[in-house]
């Protein structure tokens, strides 16, 4: 896997180098300005699931393990330690020889910003991964932590009963309630025992999620609105300013110190996030003229991409980040249409119906993207190269998708909800879609989301997608991790039965044979053997049609010309803040 990662850096990052020696040393103050579009639809880490959280996150919410930001993709694949002194092994003593039992201890010298500041304590990280299934606003990801830690799944089992409006209900339940294979051995020792060996254990311990979580946390609804203005840092930064939708503002925490953090730094002063801008032309503008510094949540324009490249703007990057973005999702429990995507045959029909090299074309032609076929995206584990539906050219074929409807008992096509964010190119991305499924006798009525609840509000939550207030959508996926990644691409977005509030299985996708395959990956004694289980799920999924894939797409990135710095996060699809610095 290592080898053929190393490959695909080779091949298709297009900038790569240490930002260090191109830019010099780094120099401290000023204000890093990003501009943007849309809020995150999660701030709280515990339910963090979009790139833009990742990234706001890891300036002030500290895991245990971690991974480090590089121009360089294989730089960025190691599991490193963050606030555990080590990385486990079983060299070390932190990995059991039966692979069940980790032990981790704290690195000394980290603090909250509370008042007085206190050190961060093993007790704070079994919180942390307590809120994991909070009935409020529980992690997408959980998943991969009730299939892997001995205890957990009994004890989100019984935590889904709370209530989820009642922060002292909630709290309540956490500190009564233990997860047997998660134990504070003292406050500077935290020791986990797993259901089985897990080979990638260790990368679920660098994921955001399991960031550390302080008690005052308790006072609140998990990621409420009430929340939101009451993060704690235990990081370089902190949110001293947050309007919803609109801006924050992240200053210096006083307390932590560049020694206790090998993953980090801190330059300038103050980080400025601006909000409600939607036009990817109107943030690049602002990036060329230097008003602003970094865009938030828009990459280039495609328009701007040709004069970027001929130029050779060392502004601008293309850095590869594996990953399926955008696919088409079907809501396989919508009622409308008499339950028709609920029918293999519908969804397998739908599936010709896309002209793939359109959307190459709106994202920026093919130096950034190119057609998928599969769910696994090249360069992740259990990728093997397949066409189940093939289409000549990659442009579709809706007189074969008109016929295979008709067959399925829909003669006369099909009326689809199809609701589309409408920051960057992902409305020209849906009003292309749109005409594709027209021509294959399907009317998709597109329905902008204004207000930035494309996942949070829309896709994500159960009731409205059993109700069928949407049928389509065109969400994206970039793997929670990178490596021995597989699980990080088929659980989250396909066991049914992890189907629940703030889902990343958002058209409820339920087989229990791919499920099954799930549990055997989870279970494999090696990365290879676990690839091969998650290679034959995605094999199902596709004959199942549970989505359409349709780009494995990079990241386009530009910043402003006092940026220096900047090393880039795939994960978080952006520059790491922590690094950046700020020339005259």
């Amino acid at each position: 896997m290592t080898a053929g990662l190393a490959g695909l850096a080779v091949g298709l990052t297009a900038c790569g180098g240490s930002a260090r020696t191109v830019d010099g040393p780094p120099r401290d103050g000023g204000t890093l300005r990003i501009v943007g579009s849309s809020d995150v639809p999660h701030l709280d880490t515990a339910a963090a699931n979009s790139v833009g959280a990742y990234g706001l996150n890891r300036t002030y919410a500290r895991t245990l393990l971690g991974t480090k930001a590089s121009n360089d993709f294989n730089e960025t694949l190691p599991v490193q330690a963050d606030m555990a002194a080590e990385v486990p092994s079983r060299e070390n003593g932190g990995i059991s020889r039966d692979g069940r039992t980790y032990t981790l201890r704290l690195r000394d010298g980290v603090l909250w910003n509370t008042r007085p500041p206190r050190p961060v304590t093993a007790e704070d990280f079994v919180r942390g991964f307590k809120r994991l299934c909070n009935p409020a606003a529980p992690a997408p990801g959980r998943g991969y932590y009730t299939s892997t830690i001995r205890g957990m799944d009994a004890y989100c089992r019984g935590f889904a009963k709370v209530r989820a409006d009642d922060a002292k209900a909630i709290a309540d339940y956490q500190n009564t309630h233990d997860i047997d294979g998660i134990e504070a051995k003292d406050p500077h020792t935290l020791v986990f025992t797993l259901r089985e060996p897990a080979s990638d254990f260790l990368n679920l311990l660098a994921l955001p999620y399991t960031a550390a979580a302080p008690k005052e946390y308790d006072a609140y609804v998990p990621d409420s609105p009430e929340f939101r203005q009451h993060t704690i840092s235990n990081g370089p930064y902190q949110i001293t300013s947050y309007r919803p939708g609109l801006s924050y503002v992240l200053t210096r925490n006083p307390v932590w110190r560049p020694e206790t953090d090998p993953l980090r730094e801190r330059h300038v002063e103050r980080i400025q996030i601006t909000l409600g801008q939607d036009s990817p032309a109107a943030v690049q503008q602002q990036l060329e003229q230097g008003t602003a510094d970094l865009a938030w949540d828009q990459p280039v324009p495609t328009t701007a991409i040709p004069r970027l490249r001929a130029r050779r703007d060392e502004r601008f990057a293309i850095h590869r980040t594996p990953s399926n973005s955008p696919y088409l999702v079907f809501n396989t429990r919508s009622p409308n249409n008499r339950g028709a995507l609920g029918k293999r045959e519908v969804r397998q029909a739908l599936q010709y119906a896309v002209d793939r090299t359109a959307l190459i074309k709106i994202v920026g032609g093919p130096e950034v993207a190119e057609p998928l076929h599969t769910v696994i995206p090249p360069g992740n584990s259990g990728y093997a190269p397949a066409d189940r539906y093939p289409t000549p050219g990659e442009a579709g074929d809706p007189a074969r998708c008109r016929r295979m409807l008709a067959d399925a008992g829909h003669p006369d096509g099909l009326t689809l909800k199809f609701p589309y964010r409408t920051n960057s190119v992902h409305k020209l991305i849906a009003e292309s879609i749109r005409q594709n499924l027209a021509a294959c006798g399907v009317r998709a009525e597109l329905i902008p989301d204004t207000g930035g609840d494309f996942y949070a509000k829309t896709i994500a939550t159960p009731e409205k997608t059993e109700a069928g207030d949407w049928d389509i959508a065109a969400p994206g996926w970039t793997p929670d991790w990178y490596g021995n990644n597989g699980r990080s691409i088929i659980q989250p977005l396909f066991d049914g039965r992890a189907y629940g509030p703030n889902t990343s299985n958002y058209g409820g996708y339920d087989n229990p044979e791919v499920n099954a395959l799930i549990d055997a990956a989870l279970t494999a004694p090696d990365p290879a053997r676990a690839a091969g289980y998650w290679r034959r799920a995605d094999e199902i999924i596709m004959e199942d049609a549970a989505i359409i894939p349709l780009l494995n797409r990079a990241h386009t990135v530009y910043r402003s010309a006092r940026v220096r710095g900047a090393a880039f996060l795939p994960t978080a699809a952006g520059y790491d803040y922590t690094r950046i610095w700020l020339a005259d």
